[in-house]
């Protein structure tokens, strides 16, 4: 506990230690649209125009982000599922399937009943109302802003994209504490986590009133003020890189180290059961993660072509360069490698997927492997923690790292789109340091929240239910022990 403390503390004081002159904000910045336009910027908008029809969606942005949603539907069950279950023991790998499986179904549920509402309706800077629980007052005619003035999606379509990503997201946290934790300690976790990290932080970081609400200086002031605390920050996510990977990645190292390292580890082999699973899962991943990434534009456009080619690239790139690396420092280049190497290169370009040019992509992509080949080893040595499936060190790192140089990259002098602001219409005046803070106070609040949350959670349920099986069931296997059943008979 007093090492929990001491990462989020040390942490802490870097991502928010920086002079009061660096807040300034950063004007308009792009990042997944809110659905509702905010009353208050609404009023203080130019006067409204009686004759104006109401926008209609187009229905290739609607097809675009509903096929998106399908593919990032693919990354969890089967993608991040069988990644996840070909990592660890044959005895294990029903458990892991089982887990991924139904914190999906969990997270869709929650995600409609309350969730939705609370992420992306007009409260405060952190969390929005319960105005739509239960989707109230959504129809198949409701629709939500993008990033174009004047243009719409269908808000249901909105709904199943962004339910996508809250579910995929607690199904990447399983991955620390595999093989020792029990079932329903798990969901009840992921209940509390989401409702208290997952929503604040796609709050924080997506909600806005949309492009139309910024006519002019004063209704943009208005509108900014009704937006989530790090979206007013200038904090820059194109698609998950904080409310995503690094939330996930924060309360999967809590739950490694208060779920505590697995029975014999050192002493017992733990080596992957079937690298065929997780090579077949981590392909899924980069398929799937094209609608994750290029879906995030919220229009079937030059921008998300754009997000889409950077997605490729930089997780070639990430593939390739922890494929060499690793050769050179053990001697041979691993399919595991290979296949964590891309997943590294996909969390890395997360955020900057819609900001930077492609040879910003390819040199994310090219850092990321390499780094994040150092978080699995150097850094989960120096943490201590039984990260079982290396959930910190690649989703962790690679996310801390893709959302600072989403601040590098986003610079239109490196081939980046720069800034837009919405009162001028047109890319505005570009500061890398004042952009540079803006991310870091992303990934500063979202460490600092997390971490907080997790702990209280982990230790809420670790008093109520306990975390972990006891040591004879899981020297047996969780698959027979929590489930009653076999991933293989042979």
């Amino acid at each position: 506990m007093k090492r929990v403390l001491a990462l989020l503390a040390l942490v802490s004081a870097v991502a928010f230690g920086a002079p009061a002159w660096a807040e300034e904000k950063v004007a308009a910045p792009v990042v997944a649209a809110a659905v509702e336009a905010a009353p208050a910027a609404a009023a203080a908008a130019a006067p409204a125009a009686e004759a104006a029809p109401a926008p209609v969606p187009n229905k290739g942005d609607n097809a675009w982000v509903m096929v998106s949603a399908a593919l990032v539907i693919l990354m969890s069950i089967p993608g991040l599922a069988l990644f996840y279950g070909g990592l660890v023991r044959s005895k294990n790998m029903l458990s892991v399937l089982m887990q991924v499986f139904t914190v999906f179904s969990l997270i869709t549920l929650l995600w409609v009943i309350y969730g939705y509402s609370a992420a992306f309706t007009e409260g405060n800077e952190f969390f929005g109302t319960l105005d739509k629980l239960f989707l109230k007052g959504i129809t198949p005619e409701s629709v939500g802003a993008t990033f174009s003035k004047g243009v719409v999606i269908s808000e249901l379509a909105f709904v199943i994209f962004q339910g996508a990503f809250a579910a995929i997201t607690c199904g990447l946290i399983v991955g620390a504490f595999a093989e020792r934790a029990k079932f329903s300690a798990i969901l009840v976790f992921m209940v509390i986590w989401f409702t208290l990290s997952y929503i604040p932080m796609a709050h924080m970081v997506w909600y806005w009133a949309g492009p139309d609400a910024y006519t002019d200086a004063a209704a943009a002031e208005a509108a900014g003020k009704t937006a989530g605390f790090l979206f007013q920050k200038g904090a820059l996510d194109f698609a998950g890189g904080t409310v995503v990977h690094i939330n996930a990645a924060i309360a999967g190292l809590i739950g490694a180290y208060m779920v505590g390292k697995r029975t014999g580890l050192g002493n017992v082999a733990m080596a992957p059961h079937s690298l065929t699973f997780t090579m077949i899962g981590a392909s899924l991943l980069w398929f799937g993660w094209f609608g994750f990434n290029a879906g995030s534009a919220l229009e079937a456009s030059g921008g998300a072509a754009l997000a889409m080619v950077n997605t490729w690239v930089a997780t070639a790139a990430a593939a390739l360069s922890w494929t060499f690396a690793e050769w050179i420092l053990k001697g041979k280049p691993s399919m595991l490698g290979a296949a964590s190497g891309a997943v590294a290169g996909l969390v890395a370009i997360t955020p900057a997927a819609g900001f930077v040019g492609v040879m910003g992509a390819i040199i994310i992509g090219l850092i990321a492997g390499v780094v994040c080949l150092w978080g699995v080893n150097g850094l989960k040595k120096l943490l201590g923690a039984d990260d079982s499936l290396d959930v910190f060190g690649v989703h962790g790192v690679g996310g801390i790292l893709g959302a600072i140089l989403t601040g590098v990259f986003v610079d239109p002098a490196l081939g980046g789109t720069g800034v837009y602001d919405y009162v001028a219409n047109k890319v505005g005046d570009f500061d890398m340091t004042t952009q540079v803070i803006a991310q870091l106070w992303g990934v500063g609040t979202v460490i600092v929240w997390s971490g907080v949350v997790s702990i209280v959670a982990y230790k809420l349920v670790d008093i109520v239910i306990g975390l972990r099986v006891p040591e004879d069931e899981e020297r047996e296997g969780l698959d027979l022990t929590s489930h009653g059943e076999s991933a293989y008979h042979h």
